[in-house]
């Protein structure tokens, strides 16, 4: 059981690590680093964070459907933690 939460949380965080990498590259005019670094300093990287989350919903689905539920709960509990932590960091 804590096997399959961990390799959900490990699958959430590699989604929304790809879903962002994808973001910045196909919506933006410069490369990763320096997106990442004007988002940092304009304030919009939670944006980005938060748009990238949206791969997990396909990885959560995948889950979902293959009647792994605890695998599925820790993609739930990454984008849980994700979504808190962009909150406390925009409000900070």
């Amino acid at each position: 059981m804590k096997k399959d939460i961990i390799i959900g949380i490990i699958s959430g965080l590699i989604a929304n690590a790809l879903g962002i990498y994808l973001y910045i590259v196909a919506f933006s005019k410069d490369n990763f680093d320096i997106t990442i670094q004007k988002s940092m300093t304009e304030g919009y990287f939670g944006k980005i964070v938060t748009l990238g989350a949206i791969l997990n919903l396909v990885v959560f689905f995948i889950y979902i459907k293959k009647k792994q539920d605890y695998r599925a709960r820790g993609v739930l509990l990454i984008t849980v933690i994700i979504a808190i932590a962009v909150m406390i960091r925009k409000f900070l």
